[in-house]
Protein backbone atom coordinates (compact mmCIF):
# COMPACT_ATOMS: atom_id res chain seq x y z
CA UNK A 1 0.00 0.00 0.00
CA UNK A 2 1.08 3.25 -1.12
CA UNK A 3 2.45 5.60 2.02
CA UNK A 4 -0.86 8.06 1.57
CA UNK A 5 -3.44 5.16 1.94
CA UNK A 6 -1.54 3.88 5.22
CA UNK A 7 -1.85 6.86 6.62
CA UNK A 8 -5.68 7.55 5.73
CA UNK A 9 -6.03 4.10 7.14
CA UNK A 10 -4.05 4.76 10.52
CA UNK A 11 -6.04 8.32 10.86
CA UNK A 12 -9.58 6.14 9.97
CA UNK A 13 -8.57 3.93 12.96
CA UNK A 14 -7.63 6.23 15.58
CA UNK A 15 -10.73 8.27 15.12
CA UNK A 16 -11.35 11.94 15.72
CA UNK A 17 -10.46 12.52 19.43
CA UNK A 18 -7.07 13.25 18.79
CA UNK A 19 -4.93 15.94 19.06
CA UNK A 20 -1.18 15.06 17.72
CA UNK A 21 -0.52 11.82 15.76
CA UNK A 22 3.26 9.90 15.99
CA UNK A 23 4.46 8.35 13.17
CA UNK A 24 7.20 6.02 12.43
CA UNK A 25 8.48 5.68 8.92
CA UNK A 26 10.99 3.03 7.91
CA UNK A 27 12.28 3.25 4.38
CA UNK A 28 13.27 0.09 2.32
CA UNK A 29 15.93 1.47 0.53
CA UNK A 30 18.95 3.01 3.21
CA UNK A 31 20.18 5.00 0.13
CA UNK A 32 17.10 6.96 -0.35
CA UNK A 33 16.60 7.72 3.45
CA UNK A 34 18.09 11.25 3.13
CA UNK A 35 15.52 11.77 0.18
CA UNK A 36 12.96 11.05 2.20
CA UNK A 37 13.66 13.31 4.88
CA UNK A 38 14.20 15.86 2.64
CA UNK A 39 10.91 15.59 1.37
CA UNK A 40 9.12 15.45 4.72
CA UNK A 41 11.38 18.31 5.56
CA UNK A 42 8.36 20.28 6.94
CA UNK A 43 7.58 17.72 9.67
CA UNK A 44 10.68 18.18 10.91
CA UNK A 45 11.65 14.37 11.01
CA UNK A 46 13.75 12.68 13.14
CA UNK A 47 16.20 10.84 11.52
CA UNK A 48 17.55 7.20 13.32
CA UNK A 49 19.19 4.74 10.55
CA UNK A 50 16.85 3.94 7.65
CA UNK A 51 13.98 5.52 10.72
CA UNK A 52 12.16 8.46 10.22
CA UNK A 53 9.38 9.77 13.46
CA UNK A 54 7.41 13.07 12.35
CA UNK A 55 3.96 14.06 14.01
CA UNK A 56 0.74 15.02 12.26
CA UNK A 57 -1.07 17.87 14.87
CA UNK A 58 -4.53 18.38 14.86
CA UNK A 59 -4.25 21.90 16.48
CA UNK A 60 -1.77 24.42 17.58
CA UNK A 61 1.67 24.19 15.84
CA UNK A 62 3.04 21.96 13.71
CA UNK A 63 2.04 20.10 10.17
CA UNK A 64 -1.94 19.30 10.44
CA UNK A 65 -2.80 16.02 8.97
CA UNK A 66 -3.77 17.38 4.94
CA UNK A 67 0.21 19.03 5.19
CA UNK A 68 1.29 15.18 6.40
CA UNK A 69 -1.15 13.85 3.74
CA UNK A 70 0.39 16.19 0.56
CA UNK A 71 4.24 15.29 2.24
CA UNK A 72 3.62 11.21 1.42
CA UNK A 73 2.54 11.84 -1.81
CA UNK A 74 5.84 13.67 -2.38
CA UNK A 75 7.31 10.34 -1.47
CA UNK A 76 4.56 8.50 -3.28
CA UNK A 77 4.89 10.37 -6.09
CA UNK A 78 8.78 9.76 -6.23
CA UNK A 79 8.36 6.07 -5.77
CA UNK A 80 9.91 5.83 -2.48
CA UNK A 81 8.91 2.45 -0.61
CA UNK A 82 8.82 2.21 3.09
CA UNK A 83 6.78 1.25 6.48
CA UNK A 84 4.67 3.85 8.22
CA UNK A 85 3.90 3.16 11.70
CA UNK A 86 1.82 4.52 14.19
CA UNK A 87 3.70 5.10 17.21
CA UNK A 88 1.36 6.44 19.81
CA UNK A 89 -1.30 9.05 20.11
CA UNK A 90 -2.16 12.39 22.42
CA UNK A 91 -5.94 12.48 23.23
CA UNK A 92 -7.49 16.39 22.32
CA UNK A 93 -8.46 17.79 25.08
CA UNK A 94 -11.98 19.69 25.38
CA UNK A 95 -9.97 23.15 25.28
CA UNK A 96 -8.17 22.20 22.33
CA UNK A 97 -11.61 21.87 19.98
CA UNK A 98 -13.94 24.06 21.89
CA UNK A 99 -16.44 25.59 19.66
CA UNK A 100 -14.56 29.38 21.14
CA UNK A 101 -11.28 28.30 19.76
CA UNK A 102 -13.04 27.44 15.54
CA UNK A 103 -12.52 29.97 13.09
CA UNK A 104 -16.28 29.70 12.23
CA UNK A 105 -17.22 30.68 16.26
CA UNK A 106 -14.52 33.70 15.82
CA UNK A 107 -16.09 34.96 12.90
CA UNK A 108 -19.46 34.46 14.13
CA UNK A 109 -18.36 36.27 17.76
CA UNK A 110 -16.27 39.19 15.48
CA UNK A 111 -19.65 39.71 13.67
CA UNK A 112 -21.77 39.82 16.64
CA UNK A 113 -19.72 42.58 18.20
CA UNK A 114 -20.43 45.29 15.01
CA UNK A 115 -23.44 47.27 15.55
CA UNK A 116 -26.95 45.87 13.77
CA UNK A 117 -26.69 48.31 10.69
CA UNK A 118 -23.52 47.14 9.85
CA UNK A 119 -23.00 46.57 5.61
CA UNK A 120 -19.51 46.11 4.89
CA UNK A 121 -16.76 44.38 6.40
CA UNK A 122 -12.81 44.08 5.45
CA UNK A 123 -11.24 41.11 7.40
CA UNK A 124 -8.65 38.49 7.54
CA UNK A 125 -7.72 35.05 8.85
CA UNK A 126 -4.08 34.49 9.70
CA UNK A 127 -3.57 30.48 9.77
CA UNK A 128 -1.37 29.08 12.31
CA UNK A 129 1.03 27.35 9.75
CA UNK A 130 1.94 28.06 6.04
CA UNK A 131 1.21 24.39 5.29
CA UNK A 132 -2.25 25.35 6.09
CA UNK A 133 -2.76 28.02 3.56
CA UNK A 134 -2.66 25.98 0.09
CA UNK A 135 -5.64 24.05 1.27
CA UNK A 136 -7.48 26.70 3.17
CA UNK A 137 -7.04 28.83 0.27
CA UNK A 138 -8.85 26.33 -1.65
CA UNK A 139 -11.83 25.94 1.23
CA UNK A 140 -12.34 29.79 1.42
CA UNK A 141 -12.32 30.33 -2.03
CA UNK A 142 -15.98 31.33 -2.05
CA UNK A 143 -14.73 34.06 0.05
CA UNK A 144 -12.41 35.45 -2.63
CA UNK A 145 -9.79 35.82 -0.53
CA UNK A 146 -6.42 37.31 -1.78
CA UNK A 147 -2.91 37.50 0.06
CA UNK A 148 -2.57 40.95 0.85
CA UNK A 149 -1.25 40.49 4.50
CA UNK A 150 1.41 38.51 3.41
CA UNK A 151 1.54 34.76 4.30
CA UNK A 152 -0.51 32.87 5.64
CA UNK A 153 -3.05 35.90 5.98
CA UNK A 154 -5.77 35.76 3.99
CA UNK A 155 -8.14 39.03 3.96
CA UNK A 156 -11.77 38.52 2.04
CA UNK A 157 -15.00 41.43 2.34
CA UNK A 158 -18.23 40.75 3.65
CA UNK A 159 -21.29 42.51 2.69
CA UNK A 160 -24.44 41.75 5.25
CA UNK A 161 -26.94 43.23 2.54
CA UNK A 162 -25.72 43.74 -0.82
CA UNK A 163 -22.65 44.96 -2.52
CA UNK A 164 -19.11 43.50 -2.84
CA UNK A 165 -18.18 40.71 -0.64
CA UNK A 166 -19.27 37.45 0.44
CA UNK A 167 -22.71 37.39 2.66
CA UNK A 168 -21.51 36.73 6.80
CA UNK A 169 -23.34 33.62 6.69
CA UNK A 170 -21.25 31.62 3.45
CA UNK A 171 -17.70 32.83 5.05
CA UNK A 172 -19.08 31.23 8.61
CA UNK A 173 -19.93 27.88 6.39
CA UNK A 174 -16.62 28.03 4.26
CA UNK A 175 -14.90 28.84 8.26
CA UNK A 176 -16.68 25.78 9.02
CA UNK A 177 -15.01 23.59 6.62
CA UNK A 178 -11.49 24.47 7.52
CA UNK A 179 -12.52 23.13 11.18
CA UNK A 180 -13.46 20.27 10.10
CA UNK A 181 -9.85 19.35 8.38
CA UNK A 182 -8.49 20.96 11.51
CA UNK A 183 -7.20 23.97 9.78
CA UNK A 184 -6.40 27.02 12.21
CA UNK A 185 -5.95 30.13 13.21
CA UNK A 186 -6.96 33.74 14.24
CA UNK A 187 -10.36 35.87 12.48
CA UNK A 188 -10.48 39.54 12.91
CA UNK A 189 -12.36 42.47 11.31
CA UNK A 190 -9.92 45.18 10.31
CA UNK A 191 -12.64 47.71 9.34
CA UNK A 192 -16.29 48.16 9.35
CA UNK A 193 -18.78 50.55 8.02
CA UNK A 194 -22.06 50.80 8.51
CA UNK A 195 -25.51 51.97 6.62
CA UNK A 196 -23.54 52.19 3.35
CA UNK A 197 -25.72 53.36 0.74
CA UNK A 198 -23.87 53.27 -2.99
CA UNK A 199 -25.38 55.25 -5.28
CA UNK A 200 -23.94 54.51 -9.19
CA UNK A 201 -21.83 51.91 -7.62
CA UNK A 202 -21.88 48.06 -5.49
CA UNK A 203 -20.38 49.56 -2.51
CA UNK A 204 -17.50 51.08 -1.02
CA UNK A 205 -13.57 50.52 -1.35
CA UNK A 206 -11.08 50.54 0.76
CA UNK A 207 -7.26 51.55 0.18
CA UNK A 208 -4.58 50.02 1.84
CA UNK A 209 -0.72 50.19 0.99
CA UNK A 210 -1.78 52.22 -2.78
CA UNK A 211 -4.47 49.72 -3.96
CA UNK A 212 -8.00 49.41 -3.77
CA UNK A 213 -9.26 45.86 -1.58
Amino acid sequence: MRLVGDFNEIERGIGDDWSELRFVLTVADEKRVDRAAALLGPANPGLLGTTLRFSAMRHGQGVGPEAVRRLLKRLDDEKIIGRLELLGSTQALVEDHGPANTLRSQWENAVATLPPDWSDVYAEVRLDSTDYLERGALLLAPINPDGGGGAPTLRFRSAQHFGYGVSPQMAARCFGRCDEEGITGDVSILHALSDTRPVGTQGPVWIREGRVV
